[in-house]
């Protein structure tokens, strides 16, 4: 059995520090106060037994309140005085160097809570070791300076999630959707160079690559880049080979009619954007930003964005070479070729491609089979997000960060952002972001009412006023912002174009940007609050009445500051293992509700419950509707490769019943054995989970390789031990 240090440090568990320190403790008060050996020893006893039953590692404070409870059972007040007054003088001595101790800690690779951060973070490599480290300075001046107590209380007993408090100290948005257009079309800077309109679509794929790279390291974010914005550059290189074929042609002497040449340029063309999408899939995976890790960026794919015509055919060449060099996959260091993690992609299903005599249903089928080999893409239903989004059809931040619907284009405030393309004839959404995000815990909302209704409502409004404060810090962080803190987002175009010295305040008002009030657990919430899981039809309306009420703060708010806030179904990774782990802490193993090492994503059912993959998607719809500012659903599936007509079928529901969802298949390789199937997760003889080869029996991470959604993009890295958890325990819905 494991536990974790203050240190981050996983060690094995030591029943005889818990004696000794009881020991001390029943050796500081008199003797008629002090405890029998056997009482200490049935203390200790029981304390590891509660460990065992947890069936996780628990970190050292959460132990010691074992053990005070214990104390406390057996009425020995003195003891557990001076017990409490001993942790307290330690921790007032650990608080002026625990920053040093974590920094350490993970500079040796011995903090595992650190290692299994961010599933797309290598922690053991110095560039991301040099973020992490810039993380905890970061999260130790939020702490000290920058948090009202009132909040950072909450963050810390998992009340609320205050996300990436690693990045509060800088003035830092959340997540973006690029505007690459104006920053191709109207020319950028990248590390004050100056950047034309490119004169080929070879080029265009480069300069997005390096933007890309250049704005994933001024924000903390996902991303998001059109493929709509590439595609006329293809009309540019054609044009270019059109003109070269001639003059070879002439220059041999050779007598050709335009057809011809014509066809010869179109090989060309084929060729270089083979050579544009190669680049884009390389580049992204391979460049590292000042985070450590590739960016996270998003590869929108939606037909309808330009005209019909040859712009139309030029785009959906593009969207076809991405998704078959996506089918191919890239190359590991041993030359197999596996699943990326990035950059995610959206394949948006529309009229023009759904049927199977819609002009573009070839690219739908070879989306579906690549979904079926690499996870990705992810889907849009253009005919669903019109009825959600006011008519208006566009991509997500990164992986489920939707914006609000626009509405300062139609008020007339106008080009606040001073973009070079803005049309006041169409509604807005790239160049704009997100402020931030702070997630609510509605599962320790429900335990704390003891399910009391009235109760209830009483607390949820009061933790809701928490998270206002918490989301207008976040707020107040970015006002005053000049826009020399990130040229390239605020001078250059990616967001905006402002002057040196301009303040970024204006987008933060009006409904230019969004900031997003998360939430986690309503599965369990509901299920502690009525005894029914909130797929029965008994508790559904529970669960949407709690969705509405997020909303209905939201709107509150917004009246209030003229500030889009909106409700977002929070991708709980690391913060799902949190939550579990307080949960449990303040109100025990409840069943159904506190005995997992996590809790449910956002408004998802449950993973462990039966439901086929229809019906699941149908019910979540409707809590998509009131989840607008980010929300996304899957289904989980066996091995698809051979089932493409399966695939196509589930396609064809998302695109009539449901906005964004995915299919989540299996990608793994083992680079010991050549096993190329599901890789499974097992529990080792300490009792953690860990995952392992069933073909040889390989348990070393660092030669296998996994891949699996977990928050609605794709892991590579490994996950904590909530995450692994609720990776095991996924049933199949289809």
């Amino acid at each position: 059995m494991k536990i974790i240090k203050r240190s981050g440090a996983e060690t094995d568990f030591d029943i005889t520090k818990i004696i000794a320190a009881v020991q001390k403790a029943n050796e500081s008060v008199p003797s008629a106060e002090r405890m029998t050996h056997e009482q200490i020893l049935r203390i200790s006893n029981k304390v590891r037994g509660t460990c065992e039953e947890i069936n996780r590692a628990l970190n050292v404070e959460e132990i010691q309140d074992l053990v005070e409870n214990q104390i406390m059972d057996l009425r020995a007040f003195g003891v557990a005085r001076n017990y409490i007054t001993y942790r307290y003088k330690r921790a007032l001595v650990r608080k002026s160097n625990s920053t040093d101790e974590q920094i350490l800690s993970l500079i040796e690779c011995n903090n595992e809570e650190v290692k299994q951060e961010n599933s797309n973070k290598n922690p053991t490599v110095n560039s991301v070791q040099r973020d992490y480290m810039a993380g905890e300075v970061s999260k130790d001046i939020t702490r000290r300076f920058l948090l009202p107590q009132e909040v950072l209380t909450a963050h810390e007993e998992g009340i609320l999630h205050f996300h990436d408090a690693d990045y509060f100290a800088q003035h830092m948005h959340n997540c973006c959707l690029v505007n690459l257009e104006d920053m191709l079309q109207n020319g950028t800077v990248i590390s004050e160079t100056m950047i034309d309109k490119p004169k080929s679509f070879a080029t265009a794929c480069n300069i997005a690559t390096q933007s890309i790279a250049q704005i994933a390291s001024a924000q903390y974010g996902g991303q998001s880049i059109s493929l709509a914005h590439l595609a006329p550059f293809v009309q540019i290189s054609r044009e270019k080979y059109r003109r070269r074929v001639r003059e070879e042609f002439a220059a041999q002497g050779l007598c050709a009619d335009e057809e011809k040449m014509n066809r010869i340029a179109e090989m060309r063309v084929r060729d270089e954007i083979r050579q544009g999408v190669q680049m884009i899939q390389y580049q992204v995976i391979s460049l590292m930003t000042t985070n450590g890790q590739a960016p996270f960026v998003t590869v929108f794919m939606y037909l309808d964005e330009v005209p019909e015509g040859r712009l139309r055919d030029d785009l959906a060449m593009i969207i076809e070479e991405m998704l078959y060099q996506r089918i191919r996959g890239v190359k590991n260091e041993r030359g197999i070729y596996i699943t990326p993690a990035f950059p995610k992609l959206i394949y948006t299903l529309e009229e023009d491609n759904i049927h199977e005599d819609s002009k573009y249903y070839y690219l739908t089928k070879i989306a579906a089979e690549c979904t079926a080999k690499r996870m990705v893409p992810d889907y849009i239903s253009e005919k669903m997000m019109r009825e959600m989004k006011k008519g208006d059809v566009y991509t997500c931040m990164g992986c489920r960060s939707f914006l609000t619907p626009d509405r300062f284009t139609d008020t007339g405030i106008g080009n606040i952002a001073k973009a070079g393309n803005y049309d006041a004839k169409k509604h807005k959404y790239y160049g704009r972001f997100n402020q931030g995000v702070v997630t609510l815990n509605l599962v320790d909302i429900a335990c704390s009412s003891g399910g009391k209704m009235e109760q209830f409502w009483r607390i949820f409004d009061e933790r809701l006023e928490l998270c206002y404060k918490a989301l207008m810090c976040r707020h107040n962080r970015l006002k005053g912002t000049p826009s020399d803190v990130a040229p390239i987002l605020w001078q250059h175009g990616a967001l905006a174009r402002l002057a040196p010295g301009e303040k970024i305040d204006p987008l933060l008002y009006n409904g230019y940007s969004t900031i997003s009030l998360g939430y986690a657990g309503l599965c369990e919430c509901t299920r502690y609050m009525t005894g029914k899981s909130h797929t029965d039809a008994d508790a559904t309306p529970f669960a949407l009445q709690v969705m509405q009420h997020l909303n209905d703060a939201c709107a509150r708010w917004k009246e209030k500051t003229n500030i889009d806030f909106s409700v977002y179904g929070t991708p709980l990774e690391s913060t799902t293992y949190k939550f579990a782990r307080c949960l449990q802490q303040r109100f025990g193993i409840i069943p159904g509700v506190t005995d997992k090492s996590y809790i449910t994503n956002s408004y998802h059912v449950h993973v462990t419950e039966q439901i086929d993959a229809f019906s699941k998607l149908k019910f979540e719809a409707q809590f998509q509707q009131l989840s607008p500012g980010g929300a996304i659903s899957y289904v989980e599936v066996p091995d698809m490769k051979n089932n493409i007509e399966a695939v196509l079928t589930v396609m064809k529901y998302i695109y009539d019943n449901i906005m964004y969802a995915e299919l989540n298949t299996k990608s793994d390789y083992c680079q010991v054995c050549g096993f190329g199937g599901e890789i499974r997760v097992v529990t080792d003889d300490h009792g953690k989970l860990v995952w392992e080869c069933p073909n040889c029996g390989n348990r070393d991470q660092s030669k296998m390789n996994v891949a699996r959604r977990t928050c609605g993009y794709i892991g590579t890295q490994f996950w904590n031990q909530g995450r692994t958890q609720e990776i095991k325990e996924r049933v199949l819905h289809l």
